[in-house]
């Protein structure tokens, strides 16, 4: 126990978190990048976190950024579990901390498939599993619960956004441009979330797996709406402002 609360007072530790968070900011501003791109045009690229890694792999140098990338989500991992094991944390913070902490790993995991030539199409995957969810008998119901989980976790994102609740992960003073960052960049999300729990819903509801998707299945639903260019334009800019909201973060999150 001293040995683990020495880690999380260490200086590589703090360096650690803030390498971790600036990765993921830099994973978000490459999702709004390619957004943009679906927005007014065609993208070879998926607007999800799995298409933002392979656009950072054809990048100069994109192998030695993905293993970058891929530690710092690895101690954003880190983080959370100290957190979790140490932090004087209520029952609502240990929930988050464990659902952030499966986020950095699974981020972090498929940095790493991408960097050795293994990554594959994260929507054609889910696709995959929701069809042979429903194949079960009360598959058609657990996709349904999959998609209210995820549609509570866009409104939670959402609640964040109004009510700044964010503002809890930084120390030190918090400028009015931080919070609009924070507030436009977990609105973004929320939406994002919801559309995606949505689109798993539809998918139960009326038998047709390929419905069902991620973030760039959702993305792509938006751009088909009437004016969905536009509505898909201020979508990227909420979520870059998420990632622009990541390097403050990096530089006053309360580890």
């Amino acid at each position: 126990m001293r040995s683990a609360q020495e880690v999380r007072h260490s200086k590589w530790y703090g360096t650690a978190v803030t390498v971790g968070l600036i990765a993921y900011g830099v994973v978000y501003l490459l999702i709004a990048w390619i957004a943009l791109q679906l927005a007014w045009g065609k993208s070879s690229q998926e607007a999800s976190q799995q298409g933002a890694l392979q656009e950072l792999a054809s990048k100069p140098l994109g192998g030695v950024l993905l293993w970058i990338v891929a530690v710092g989500l690895f101690a954003l991992v880190i983080w959370r579990a100290l957190d979790l094991a140490y932090g004087d944390l209520d029952t609502e913070k240990r929930v988050s901390s464990a659902g952030r902490a499966v986020v950095y790993l699974v981020l972090g995991v498929s940095a790493v498939k991408v960097a050795i030539g293994a990554g594959s199409s994260s929507s054609n995957q889910q696709k995959t599993m929701t069809a042979r969810m429903m194949e079960h008998g009360f598959g058609r119901v657990l996709v349904v619960i999959v998609g209210l989980v995820i549609i509570g976790v866009g409104v939670r994102q959402i609640h964040k956004a109004v009510t700044k609740k964010f503002t809890e992960d930084l120390v030190g003073g918090v400028s009015d441009k931080t919070i609009l960052l924070g507030r436009l960049g977990y609105a973004a999300k929320g939406v994002a979330f919801a559309v995606v729990g949505i689109l798993f819903g539809w998918a139960a509801i009326s038998y047709e797996p390929d419905k069902a998707g991620g973030l760039d299945s959702a993305l792509r639903t938006i751009k088909e709406q009437p004016f969905g260019s536009i509505l898909l334009t201020v979508l990227a800019l909420g979520i870059a402002a998420f990632g622009a909201y990541c390097f403050v973060w990096s530089r006053n999150a309360k580890v």
